[in-house]
């Protein structure tokens, strides 16, 4: 922190919440050994994940990579195994391709400053601003969720905290209390006064160690209205069908297209339903579209749900034989065991799937719960074709 910055006297409600910060702060695993490339990992798992979910992920990922070199030296399918159940891949690649920067251009060292983290993949202006202030000791504001929360009900905003004149009157607010205090712990100060008691539905201002400075405390503001929020849209829905191709006890998996939503994953064969068709015409299609293969009789297995962050899914399961059962495999595709197919990077959506096939595969297929198959996965082949605009995640 600059000698000019530290010289200024800590605001009364700076100092309120450091000093029940520093009483009552979690003892979070990042927090333990806050190294810059752990505490990045963590604020990359906490965008769109609650503590108490995203602790266990963390754990199991460091676990896994626990360096920035180590990171660095896996394979993308190997990262995306790892960060499989936490959603938003392409968090997990962007992350993947930050660390190989950092080491093959870096040599491995960290960029000290908020502005040059930003140049590296996938981390926008709030990530390099936590880990700046929190790795780094840098003066600067961490605006997120629970910050602007928190600034809107200090100081009564009624505005929309979506539009840049009110975020930018909050960073001020926030710049202030932030003056001549340690970055980095009030940074997770403010964070954990959100997660804890300023939360967004019913916070507990009485346990508030910034009451006496809140304004929406003071003057009796209705803390469901502050900040304004925008109308929630409709989650769309969007309905398809996937096929489970079988041949030999084993099944036909495709890897999605690298990029996009969902990209490099693992998944069943299939897509959009269309107009008026019904789900096994539209199962069929979309074989025949994707793969070129055909299928012959189909047994319906019931329908997958599945929700993601702007819409949802709902996919009619169908299982049949490739016909003929010695067609050529399409390049890119594999025909797995369920237990080979497991230890691939896979949508949530193709999990329930292969876990509603679990419970009615083929006797003998090998694919039964806790038996492991005798051959182990080959190297995966050439990536599937690009998916079609519009195609139904699986």
């Amino acid at each position: 922190m600059a000698p000019e910055a530290r010289s200024v006297r800590p605001t009364p409600r700076g100092r309120a919440l450091r000093r029940w910060f520093d009483r009552t702060a979690r003892a979070l695993p990042w927090r333990v050994d806050p190294s810059p490339y752990r505490l990045w990992v963590a604020e990359v798992i906490l965008q769109q994940t609650r503590v108490d979910q995203a602790v266990p992920s963390y754990r199991r990922f460091v676990r896994r990579f626990p360096t920035l070199r180590a990171l660095a030296r896996a394979s993308r399918p190997e990262v995306l195994k790892a960060w499989q159940g936490m959603g938003y891949y392409a968090r997990a690649r962007h992350l993947h391709e930050a660390a190989r920067r950092l080491v093959e251009v870096h040599g491995g060292r960290w960029p000290r400053t908020a502005a040059e983290l930003e140049r590296l993949p996938g981390i926008g202006p709030y990530i390099a601003r936590a880990v700046a202030a929190q790795a780094f000791d840098e003066p600067v504001v961490a605006l997120e969720a629970n910050g602007l929360r928190i600034a809107a009900r200090w100081v009564g905003e009624r505005g929309r905290i979506d539009t840049p004149k009110v975020r930018a009157r909050l960073t001020g607010i926030l710049a202030r209390d932030l003056s001549g205090q340690p970055p980095g712990r009030f940074a997770e100060a403010v964070m954990e006064l959100g997660e804890t008691v300023c939360t967004p539905r019913a916070p507990r201002c009485p346990a508030c160690p910034v009451a006496r400075y809140c304004r929406l405390r003071i003057e009796g503001l209705d803390p469901g209205r502050i900040p304004a929020r925008r109308p929630r849209r409709r989650r769309p829905t969007h309905r398809g069908a996937v096929v489970a191709l079988v041949r030999r006890g084993r099944y036909l998996l495709q890897r999605r297209s690298p990029g996009g939503l969902l990209g490099g994953l693992w998944e069943l064969p299939g897509g959009h339903r269309k107009g008026r068709e019904r789900p096994e015409e539209t199962a069929r299609r979309e074989l025949r579209e994707e793969t070129g293969l055909a299928a012959g009789p189909l047994e319906h297995l019931g329908r997958i749900r599945h929700s993601y962050s702007h819409f949802s899914v709902e996919l009619d399961l169908f299982r049949g034989p490739v016909e003929p059962i010695g067609a050529p495999t399409p390049s890119g595709r594999r025909w797995l065991t369920l237990s080979e197919a497991r230890r691939l990077p896979l949508p949530k959506a193709t999990e329930k799937a292969l876990d509603r096939l679990e419970g009615r595969a083929f006797p003998g297929s090998g694919s039964r719960r806790g038996r492991r198959s005798a051959s182990a996965p080959g190297a995966p082949g050439t990536p599937a074709r690009r998916s079609r605009r519009g195609r139904t995640p699986a």
